[in-house]
């Protein structure tokens, strides 16, 4: 499992504001900081590559040459310049720089002679971001494919006939691997609930992004995209490719480590590991062939998919990827041909640690691709840990994903935090969603397309994979349902605010208290689709408003009680003349967020709420000292488990 070791931003910053270069070591130091994107380096790693960004109107803005003479002086004054001996007794080579290109979000791409260490490219960056023309400087960090967990063994040859299941497809392998996609019941109450949504809406006339390793040819995929989809990775040892440079086409090539040609991107005493395949797996369950008698079945399956390499040997480029999130939501990238199938929703199951801010390449690129109309969705991780330390997951405007089993329990690799949407069924690895066991429980994984050569592309198969991955596509592929019957039914597209709105809203209560918040619940395709397209809500486990437990004024509901990540909602109708409205939470154990708003229910994750109260514990509060004459809505929101708690509504008249 690929696990990544947070570095503390604060330690970053303190040590390079110790580093500072004299002049700008006092007052302009916090200003410098607030320029550099510190949290994605890590200790004991070097750097060849930066993103620099200046502010508009400045003649570096629109030169390189400009752009890397100031890099070129910043590079001088810390004395990288000449040639030194390390702390080690080691002879460092004078540091030169030279223009990679420009990215598409304004940014340039420089890349030094030799690698720096930790404490050189601080110095540097810092050095750079003391320039007043520049708004923002951070190292171009190698983003991995959030690494999962295969099954042993994989599924192919002849189909085991299957009996068919009432409404669920033909597909040979459903009814006996893919429980990620029926009816929800007491043993399968990690479903996404998807088998029952296909009555309302399949995707068609959506397209979906992913922005993963590629796609390669199978039986049991469209692959009429593949083509016109591009391979966004720029160097040659992540290509495989004999010289830098990108490359038309979706295709997986390959992303294998074994071997001394991929010696640099292995720790020390790994042999490597073989060719994932791992956009081909997330493309099957966002839309694999559906009800064809063959393989398995795809979630959005009259979707198209456009696949998108942005990752290879080694992982994938920041620069790179955030060219490619522009590109395939609609946006030009210079050197690249315009994408003639824009995508509505963008899935992206890759990531690297560190905080991601909205001056970020990520941010900046995310930004973008929401404001043209494009749906990001990203897997949360699965290093298990608090999502605010993982990029782009913890991006503003992202639909971050974490992952569930079988039973509805948090995925114990999964990431988790306040900062994750909904979660989704991703696998367990051990018998009942375990943290640990003997050994790994195949029925539990997410089972979809695969290929299984070893480096290049051999024979087409199924394959099961367990994590935020395979959570993730679920997510994107139920967006595409939405915007798909949206469609059908001629109702303008929701907006992604809109989207994350309907996915949280109408999320499934989670069946078990989760010993971390994971979202608003696990992710229901058909209660979302049916409020997409103003269907009854049937089945899900959101609130318009009707179900809201309805309060006296003054008057204290005890006893209430919910596990961690629940959503309840209550209710309060001021009428004309009343002042100092007080809506409270108190007492009881645990810890909950209230989310309040005026007219109508807020939405699950408090997105569109009037007043949020996140205060640590069961006390909060929100006071409308004016209130409107109309119904407050109060959401509970479970961030740990909770008993005891009492609700109170109180105003003046």
């Amino acid at each position: 499992m690929f696990k990544i070791r947070s570095i503390k931003t604060c330690a970053l910053a303190a040590a390079l504001a110790l580093a500072l270069p004299s002049a700008y070591a006092t007052d302009a130091a916090p200003a410098i900081n607030a320029k550099l994107s510190l949290s994605h380096m890590k200790a004991q790693q070097t750097y060849d590559r930066f993103i620099v960004t200046y502010r508009n109107g400045t003649t570096e803005s629109v030169d390189g040459n400009a752009a890397t003479q100031n890099v070129r002086t910043a590079i001088s004054h810390v004395g990288l310049d000449r040639a030194t001996i390390n702390s080690l007794g080691a002879s460092q080579a004078a540091v030169s720089v030279g223009y990679v290109r420009k990215l598409a979000i304004g940014g340039h791409v420089l890349h030094t002679s030799r690698k720096l260490s930790t404490a050189e490219a601080g110095k540097l960056m810092a050095q750079i971001a003391s320039d007043p023309a520049v708004a923002h400087v951070e190292p171009d960090v190698m983003m991995r494919l959030v690494r999962d967990v295969a099954a042993t063994q994989t599924v192919g040859g002849t189909l085991k006939p299957q009996d068919m299941l009432t409404g669920a497809p033909n597909d040979g392998y459903y009814a006996q691997y893919q429980w990620h996609m029926q009816p929800v019941t007491a043993s399968d109450a990690g479903s996404a609930d998807v088998e029952k949504a296909w009555t309302v809406a399949d995707g068609a006339g959506v397209t979906v992004a992913v922005l993963d390793t590629g796609i390669t040819a199978h039986p049991d995929l469209d692959e009429s995209l593949a083509s016109a989809g591009y391979d966004f990775t720029s160097v040659a040892l992540v290509s495989g490719r004999a010289a830098d440079g990108r490359a038309a086409g979706g295709m997986d090539t390959g992303d294998w480590t074994t071997g001394t040609a991929y010696a640099e991107c292995r720790d020390a005493g790994d042999s490597g590991e073989p060719s994932s395949w791992h956009g081909t797996h997330v493309s099957g369950t966002i839309a694999e062939l559906t009800n064809n008698s063959t393989g398995m079945a795809g979630i959005a399956h009259s979707a198209h998919v456009l696949p998108v390499r942005v990752l290879g040997h080694c992982g994938g480029l920041t620069s790179d990827i955030a060219d490619a999130i522009t590109w395939a939501s609609g946006g030009h990238v210079d050197g690249v041909p315009d994408n003639q199938n824009p995508a509505q929703v963008i899935s992206m199951s890759l990531g690297g640690e560190g905080a991601c801010s909205a001056d970020d390449a990520f941010g900046v690129a995310i930004a973008g691709a929401i404001s043209r109309g494009t749906t990001v969705v990203v897997a949360a991780g699965n290093s298990g840990e608090d999502v605010a330390n993982a990029s782009p997951a913890s991006c503003p405007g992202v639909i971050s994903v974490a992952s569930n089993g079988i039973t509805g329990k948090r995925a114990f690799y999964s990431n988790y935090g306040t900062g994750v949407t909904i979660s989704a069924p991703g696998g367990g690895i051990y018998v009942n969603d375990a943290s640990s066991g003997d050994e790994a429980n195949p029925t539990g994984f997410v089972w979809s397309t695969i290929n299984n050569g070893a480096t290049v592309p051999a024979t087409a198969t199924y394959g099961g994979m367990a994590g935020t991955s395979q959570a993730t596509p679920h997510v994107s592929g139920i967006v595409a349902m939405i915007l798909g019957a949206e469609k059908d039914a001629g109702l303008t597209a929701s907006t992604p605010a809109q989207i994350k709105d309907i996915l949280t809203s109408t999320a499934r209560a989670f069946p078990v208290a989760e010993d971390h918040p994971i979202g608003a619940g696990i992710v229901d395709a058909y209660a979302a689709v049916q409020k997409a397209v103003g269907g009854s809500n049937d089945g899900g486990g959101g609130d318009d408003g009707s179900n809201a437990t309805a309060l006296t004024a003054n008057v204290t509901l005890a006893g209430q009680s919910g596990t961690a990540g629940s959503s309840t909602l209550y209710s309060i109708v001021v009428p004309a003349g009343a002042k100092n409205l007080s809506l409270r939470s108190f007492g009881g154990t645990g810890e909950v967020t209230l989310y309040a708003k005026a007219g109508t229910a807020p939405a699950a994750d408090g997105s569109d709420a009037d007043v949020v109260s996140a205060r640590p514990g069961n006390t909060e509060t929100a006071v409308f000292r004016t209130p409107a004459t109309t119904t407050y809505y109060i959401r509970i929101v479970g961030v740990a488990a909770y008993s005891g708690l009492s609700i109170l509504a109180s105003y003046t008249m």
